[in-house]
């Protein structure tokens, strides 16, 4: 990852490709994207709480998850702000907001202000497999 900042934690990429599935591995650290409609929670209405898959930190929770029909996750708003990182991105020729985890600053998504239908107007949309759902009945 080219970021300049240090996280809480932090591996080797001999780490995370050990720890991770190659498409975890692709999406996390490589700043790939799952196709679209394909992901494991993009149609799930479980209650519960979204951590980041590489490192387990908390990201958003299920109440702030919406019906944006754009074949991703999406949420309004993490569960705190500080729990994600918010980075230009200029790649694919245009100029996007990249979310990182704040606390392994894995590739998430992206946000976008593009969602009038929710109380902060964002869509944050992330990769199924960036996230973890832990269910509020485990």
């Amino acid at each position: 990852m080219d970021s300049t900042r240090t996280y809480a934690v932090q591996k080797t990429e001999e780490q995370w490709r050990e720890e991770l599935s190659a498409e975890e591995y692709a999406v996390l650290r490589r700043a790939g994207t799952e196709r679209p409609f394909t992901g494991e929670y993009n149609d799930t209405k479980t209650q519960g709480v979204y951590s980041c898959r590489a490192c387990g930190a908390e990201l958003f929770r299920s109440d702030t998850k919406f019906d944006s029909h754009c074949g991703w996750p999406s949420f309004y708003e993490p569960s705190a702000k500080d729990n994600v990182e918010l980075i230009e991105d200029r790649t694919m020729g245009m100029k996007r907001v990249e979310v990182r985890c704040a606390t392994c600053g894995s590739h998430l998504g992206h946000v976008f202000d593009d969602a009038p239908q929710t109380p902060t107007g964002d869509r944050f949309c992330m990769n199924s497999v960036s996230l973890r759902l832990e269910s509020e009945d485990s």
